[in-house]
């Protein structure tokens, strides 16, 4: 039976509607990680849920500890996982709010542990990340979008960045001409170590602004906080949808 995981990103600390049944503090052999793992069932089928950036978002995405993330959920039986990622829109016509499932990534960040195979080995680990997301996953996504009539974007690379500033109007250029869409500080390691982990993966990112240099307007956190409401009440119809199909 497949055991799902939703791990929630900014906008998405906690989701109403999920019938908490269990809370356990986890623990893993590399730390502790972002909150307690919460139990429930959502929609007619049990899953587990784990914010990302703790209860009351205060963790920021260079000190999420991603290997304690994914080892409490893959220890807790957990075989597929949906992300919910906040992301900033390259391309004009990524309008705030709207969703975005990518297909691919490209990593720009620099200090984050990004492997469970460092020490220890019996011989060198490496994994296909051809394609970083679950192909199955992602269709289940995208079907019940389209049936949803949700505007969504079906495919754009992700470029995960370290933060936790957000990016000057030339990095972000530089982002558009290395053919990524959409831009975020979440991503990476997180999809790497799912895979590591033998986890179904995908992403359901949220766009919460246009990313620097794409429009008139001083991103803050305020505008973020106002957009990703719709978003992310977009999400929660999505999910309404596509859980009972997994």
């Amino acid at each position: 039976m497949t055991k799902l995981a939703i791990i929630g990103g900014t906008g998405l600390t906690s989701i109403d509607d999920l019938k908490i049944t269990k809370k356990a503090v986890a623990q893993s052999p590399f730390g502790a990680p972002s909150g307690i793992l919460q139990t429930g069932e959502l929609f007619g089928k049990e899953l587990y849920f784990l914010p990302r950036h703790g209860p009351s978002h205060t963790i920021p995405p260079h000190k999420v500890n991603y290997r304690a993330n994914l080892w409490v959920l893959k220890q807790a039986g957990v075989d597929t996982i949906i992300a919910v990622n906040a992301v900033g829109g390259i391309h004009a016509d990524l309008q705030a709010g709207q969703l975005v499932i990518p297909d691919q990534i490209i990593d720009y960040t620099t200090s984050r542990t990004n492997t469970f195979f460092e020490e220890g080995l019996k011989e060198v680990v490496h994994i296909d990340f051809t394609e970083p997301y679950c192909p199955s996953l992602r269709e289940k996504l995208i079907s019940c979008s389209n049936k949803l009539s949700i505007n969504c974007m079906e495919q754009a690379t992700y470029a995960a960045t370290e933060g936790p500033r957000l990016e000057t109007a030339q990095e972000i250029n530089r982002l558009e001409r290395d053919g990524c869409d959409i831009v975020g500080m979440t991503g990476m390691p997180e999809a790497a170590l799912a895979r590591e982990l033998d986890i179904c993966y995908a992403c359901i990112a949220v766009v919460a602004n246009q990313a620097a240099g794409r429009s008139q307007e001083e991103i803050t956190m305020e505008m973020i906080s106002k957009n990703l409401n719709s978003g992310i009440e977009t999400v929660k119809k999505l999910l309404s949808a596509v859980i009972p199909t997994i």
